[in-house]
């Protein structure tokens, strides 16, 4: 797995706030925080078993943002996906964006920096060619901080999320 050093929580001081907050691994005691997040910021809603799926078979890339009295506040997930490449019938390793979501009363802090920075190191150790997302084409807080870090826009999903929503399929080599 990986070394004491991976397992260590980060601080990341809040603007104008002294109180750090700590970004860290997920641990499955941390499962119905995230849930409660995601419940919160986010349409989409996933049973706990798939969190469980994410957190077993990839844990160095589920990260937790906690406040100071140890709440959950925001969360990412990622998983590796085996697909063939576009340009050859080659497999090829993807490094999944599940899902990243922050409290509304946390948002503006760079918490999402944050966690996807920390978060596409992690991923990097499961040997991926590219990271891959889908993102709502009117999230364009989210878009823009996916351009930060080099991701581009390869298409567009038709009626990707539940609501009928198109979503944008980004993409960035490693």
């Amino acid at each position: 797995m990986g070394t004491d050093k991976d397992t260590q929580p980060k601080h990341l001081p809040l603007i104008g706030d002294e109180d750090p907050i700590v970004i860290r691994r997920c641990t499955l005691e941390d499962l119905e925080g995230v849930i409660e997040v995601n419940e919160k910021e986010l349409p989409e809603d996933y049973p706990y078993f798939f969190y469980k799926s994410i957190l077993d078979n990839y844990p160095e890339s589920f990260l937790v943002a906690c406040n100071r009295e140890g709440i959950i506040i925001a969360y990412i997930m990622w998983r590796v996906e085996r697909t063939p490449s576009i340009n050859s019938l080659k497999l090829v390793n993807k490094g999944h964006l599940v899902s990243i979501a922050v409290s509304k009363d946390y948002r503006r802090h760079r918490i999402a920096s944050t966690l996807l920075s920390n978060s596409m190191e992690k991923v990097r150790k499961y040997k991926i060619d590219e990271f891959v997302l889908e993102v709502r084409v009117t999230n364009y807080t989210a878009i823009n901080l996916y351009k930060k870090f080099n991701f581009s826009t390869q298409s567009i999903k038709e009626r990707y999320y539940r609501d009928g929503e198109n979503a944008y399929y980004m993409t960035c080599k490693v």
